[in-house]
């Protein structure tokens, strides 16, 4: 049963060796774990898997082999799970909808406190308390312009708080690219230079200086030519972006193999006070943005890839941020990227004819003194171009 298991992991490009499938075969045989399936996803998991970048892989080929069988996870929350189950859905007439009241961001995280302190039993379906599937701008599944979403996945994406764990995952950078395209797209941006000792037999040179010395052979070295251009790429992840993994993880392998000079960070949403690289790791290991300002010099490329929609709060309004209180707004800190390294573009994966519909896309794209591009072909030559400049 296993040794397909272990194929079917091979089938997905986890690196899992014969040795390392035996050790969990052993594992089992001792029974060092119970007769859990839960315990198994983690015996597998720990005893398979070397690296963290190969966890999503695991799960997804975990979850194709065992056909529907789900790992429970740790599940984590004040409230209780069983209020936040979804049973009612109520449909609202475009009048109803334009009738509900926006609270504005103090007035609705003051109304939230009341809430938590008076509210003792589940609701549904209304539109005062914490619940589903009603006008109430607290809970999920319900209808408001403006609300704090608690459990529940979201859907018309207007909330502008979400209280939960919130859990994201790395972009492949191994991803194998379908098309050329993006590559072709990215070296117009490409600078070469010729760096480092003189390793590379300049052939030119040599003929010349062969044929000055009457025939005799005049060896002559160069350095190596290479790419010059120092880059650095900023990827919202998680929420929204979720929708575009296919297409940016395309653009970041893409990345990755052209600028040897490249670095990168994830967001989400808007660039806040720190970002980080793992994000599996994300509230451990984080970034000062202050200290990627001060370490990237002045020519270094800037390139945020994001679909740049939110609750305007997000990039306007000190705290406005879903997952904690930022001290100081978004739009603040786009600005001091922006005046850093004067050579930034922002490619946006939406789609250019909803941008005009989107606040918050209008609000970045201002931000950015209009060098927002779609995640197209298009876009992104004209993206080149402009940092080429």
């Amino acid at each position: 049963m296993l040794i397909d298991f272990f194929y079917t992991l091979r089938d997905a490009k986890i690196p899992v060796t014969i040795k390392e499938f035996l050790t969990l075969l052993e594992a089992l045989q001792k029974q060092v774990i119970a007769p859990s399936f839960d315990d198994f996803y983690y015996l597998a998991r720990i005893t398979l898997v070397k690296d963290e970048a190969h966890f999503d892989k695991f799960d997804r080929a975990f979850g194709l082999y065992f056909k529907g069988i789900q790992a429970a996870f740790e599940q984590n929350g004040t409230i209780p799970l069983d209020w936040l189950v979804q049973r009612m859905k109520r449909e609202l007439s475009e009048e109803q909808r334009a009738a509900l009241e926006k609270y504005g961001y103090d007035k609705l995280m003051d109304r939230l406190q009341e809430l938590l302190k008076e509210q003792k039993e589940r609701h549904e379906g209304g539109s005062k308390w914490i619940g589903t599937g009603g006008t109430s701008p607290f809970g999920h599944g319900g209808t408001n312009p403006e609300g704090i979403r608690i459990g529940g996945k979201g859907g018309n994406r207007t909330a502008v708080k979400v209280w939960e764990a919130r859990n994201y995952k790395d972009y492949d950078g191994e991803r194998e690219i379908g098309t050329r395209n993006i590559k072709v797209a990215l070296r117009r941006l490409r600078k070469f230079a010729r760096l480092g000792a003189a390793e590379e037999l300049a052939l030119d040179a040599t003929i010349r200086a062969t044929a000055s010395n009457a025939g005799y052979l005049d060896i002559k070295m160069q350095p190596e030519r290479k790419n010059n251009i120092k880059v650095l790429m900023l990827f919202d992840v998680g929420g929204t972006m979720d929708d575009h993994i296919e297409r940016t993880e395309e653009l970041f392998s893409a990345a990755r193999s052209e600028f040897k000079n490249m670095e990168f960070f994830y967001f989400h949403n808007c660039v806040y006070d720190y970002l980080w690289k793992n994000n599996r790791r994300r509230h451990a290991e984080r970034f000062p943005a202050w200290d990627i300002l001060r370490k990237y010099p002045p020519d270094t490329k800037l390139i945020f890839v994001g679909d740049a929609t939110m609750s305007p709060y997000e990039i306007l309004q000190p705290g406005g941020s879903v997952e904690y209180n930022n001290q100081e707004a978004g739009a603040v800190w786009l600005q001091r990227f922006t005046a850093t390294f004067p050579k930034f573009v922002w490619l946006n994966p939406e789609p250019a004819g909803v941008w005009q519909y989107r606040q918050s896309i209008s609000i970045i794209d201002q931000l950015m003194n209009r060098r927002m591009f779609p995640l197209t072909m298009d876009g992104l030559e004209r993206a080149m171009r402009t940092l080429s400049k």
